[in-house]
């Protein structure tokens, strides 16, 4: 699937694993990566297919080691202004389909925040999670100090950039930055275990609660609440709705076809 260098993306029934290749440099995201990433995701969501993505990093080090530090150095302040990062997080995070992070290893600066834009994080034992930014004189730039604080909550987020603290994956889970914690051996197995049971059901209710739970967490509740009324008045013209109550009523499992 697609013709890349820096990552492999590979179909296994209807979860595609997006594994970013660069072990050579902890799987370090320069820019000709993040390109790949953004025309990976494009794609992905053109392919009816897929209905669940997993991103992981090669070897067991690291899921993402935060960026290039030789290309940061280099980078101009217009370079930066320009530079897409955060558009191509976004984009990954408006993605319809459901986005697991197998965290493998290393998830520092800007591989904690392409693990902070997926859906729900799942991580190794072994793994690491941080945005030590601040030591190199800059800040998280690709979404890290606005997911963050929405994840764990403001003070705690201030302490984990100000400080630039690397925690490891039980603390994660304690402060709610990753949503499970497994053995290494079952990082795979346990992000497609995921997988499988959102697979399981309808999957334009998957696609709507997503994107209602996304536009609602920057609203009032009001408004929130409003969008959800609307999701639901559209899920119920749905034939997977009519399919998922007879379903139940038939006391078997649906066959959902995504209509």
């Amino acid at each position: 699937m697609g013709d890349y260098r820096n990552i492999i993306v590979e179909r296994d029934g209807r979860i595609a694993v997006l594994t970013i290749n660069r072990p050579e440099v902890r799987n370090a995201l320069d820019p000709a990566t993040w390109d790949e990433l953004s025309r990976a995701v494009r794609e992905l969501e053109a392919d009816r297919e897929v209905g669940a993505l997993i991103i992981t990093g090669a070897g067991d080090k690291a899921f993402a080691a935060g960026a290039d530090i030789r290309s940061l150095r280099e980078r101009t302040m217009l370079e930066v202004l320009a530079y897409s990062a955060q558009e191509i997080l976004n984009q990954l995070e408006q993605l319809s389909k459901p986005v697991i992070a197998a965290i493998n290893g290393y998830a520092l600066g800007g591989g904690c925040e392409l693990a902070m834009a997926c859906d729900i994080r799942v991580a190794a034992e072994t793994a690491r999670l941080g945005l030590p930014e601040l030591n190199l004189g800059i800040i998280p730039g690709a979404g890290g100090t606005q997911r963050l604080a929405r994840l764990v909550g403001l003070g705690r987020a201030k302490e984990l950039i100000l400080t630039g603290e690397i925690i490891d994956a039980a603390e994660a889970e304690r402060i709610g930055l990753v949503n499970k914690v497994v053995p290494a051996d079952r990082l795979m197995d346990a992000a497609r275990e995921v997988a499988e049971k959102i697979l399981s059901k309808g999957p334009v209710a998957v696609a709507m609660a997503k994107r209602v739970i996304q536009a609602g967490a920057d609203v009032d509740l009001r408004s929130g609440l409003v969008m959800e009324k609307l999701a639901q008045t559209v899920l119920f013209a749905t034939e997977d709705r009519l399919e998922g109550t007879t379903a139940f009523l038939e006391k078997r499992k649906p066959r959902f076809q995504g209509r």
